[in-house]
């Protein structure tokens, strides 16, 4: 490879905020491009196009990210800039007053948006008991109320090295690379603490939430609990999701798009955390063709529950598992990406032989079982946005028995 993917990985979300805070990652995210203590905001933008760097950064329920891709010739003076935006950001009062504008602003282009809202709204609902459950952004409320202060305490007690990883792929080499990194990190100090809600599993919250808006069409969002991103379970809940609604001939894109044209965008997901994971469901359709919709996914579930599963459709499934797999090999992105996430949860590397030998293992029994787990009586939550009514709502059309 030419090119060079790098991340400096913070082992810290949204999950790990309190309440009152909620959005304070992401606040520290977008902070970290706005000026270092050697670096403004335009020489930060000067010195990555200068080498014709592409940098990004996201934050998740779990973790913070700080990213970007280079010529292999430009590694170094690029692993100078990415580790100065991570661990050297000054959060100068007017900057955060200007930043703050702009997050107020995303939050509000998401709230706009309601195929990414309803995401926002089942999650609350879904994990209604636990941080796992804030939206990432934060809100109107809480990010107003965030200052410097309590930016810096977060940082003290997450921006550690416990909680730091170094993950680069490409046109790399590994000691070269630690030796390289050792003068920027060799500062840190340990965190003030390392305790934090991810002592304590989120558990799910079933229930209804009907949040009328006066849209073209009703976004719905409805699912169970699935097996963490740790278990081996998930090679299962993969497949299942692929069968169901994982592309365009799994079953449900199949019926409700194709067969009765109930839906533009209808799809099945899975969000897997460290702990927890939800296996949920998608669909966009018109107000009066709601309880359609949710018989027909009724329907297509409760024929996987009661074994109408092919070993073809098992076959399809892990054929296409696979080469997304290996598709996902050739980008260095995609390497440095796997790199860290298996180093976080499992603390080591996992090989994509492995990881195609253990889906091969998954039978037509483990499917029907992961259904029957995941679909079950009164586990199911049910989110809508848009046009409907509570008292519209068929509720015989939730019933998994």
């Amino acid at each position: 490879m030419q090119s060079v993917s790098l991340g400096i990985w913070i082992n810290a979300g949204s999950r790990d905020e309190d309440r009152s805070e909620n959005g304070i990652s992401h606040f520290i995210e977008h902070m970290s491009f706005k000026g270092t203590r050697s670096r403004s905001s335009l020489q930060i933008a000067k010195d990555l196009d200068a080498i014709g760097g592409q940098s990004n950064a996201f934050t998740g329920k779990e973790n913070t990210c700080f990213h970007g891709r280079v010529l292999g010739k430009h590694f170094e003076f690029f692993a100078n800039i990415l580790s100065d935006i991570s661990l050297n950001s000054t959060f100068e009062s007017n900057d955060m007053e200007l930043e703050r504008q702009v997050i107020l602003k995303e939050i509000g282009m998401m709230e706009d948006m309601p195929d990414d809202n309803i995401h926002v709204l089942f999650s609350r609902l879904f994990w209604a008991n636990h941080p796992i459950g804030m939206p990432i952004l934060g809100t109107g409320e809480t990010v107003p109320s965030i200052g410097r202060d309590n930016i810096q305490k977060y940082i003290n007690k997450y921006y550690v090295p416990e909680r730091l990883l170094v993950v680069a792929s490409g046109n790399v080499d590994h000691q070269s690379m630690v030796s390289l990194f050792e003068p920027f990190f060799e500062s840190s100090s340990s965190g003030d603490a390392l305790d934090s809600d991810r002592d304590t599993p989120p558990c799910a919250n079933t229930g209804i939430s009907i949040h009328f808006k006066d849209l073209e069409q009703v976004h719905i969002c409805l699912g169970g609990e699935a097996p963490s991103h740790a278990s081996e379970k998930r090679f299962v809940c993969a497949i299942l999701n692929t069968i169901i609604g994982g592309n365009m001939s799994s079953r449900l894109f199949q019926e409700i798009r194709e067969n009765r044209g109930l839906a533009y965008s209808i799809y099945s997901f899975l969000s897997l955390y460290i702990d927890a994971g939800i296996f949920g469901i998608y669909v966009a359709t018109d107000h009066n063709k709601v309880n359609s919709v949710l018989e027909t996914i009724q329907t297509e579930i409760m024929k996987i529950r009661q074994g109408e599963l092919s070993e073809a459709d098992l076959f399809a499934a892990k054929e296409y598992l696979t080469g997304g797999i290996y598709l996902a090999s050739e980008s260095v992105d995609g390497r440095m990406m796997r790199i860290a996430k298996n180093e976080i949860i499992f603390g080591k590397y996992v090989s994509y032989e492995e990881l195609v030998s253990r889906l091969e293992t998954v039978t037509i029994n483990d499917v029907i079982e992961a259904a029957r787990d995941i679909f079950r009586e009164n586990q199911i939550s049910l989110v809508t946005l848009g046009p409907f009514k509570e008292e519209d709502l068929d509720r015989d059309n939730l019933r998994f028995n």
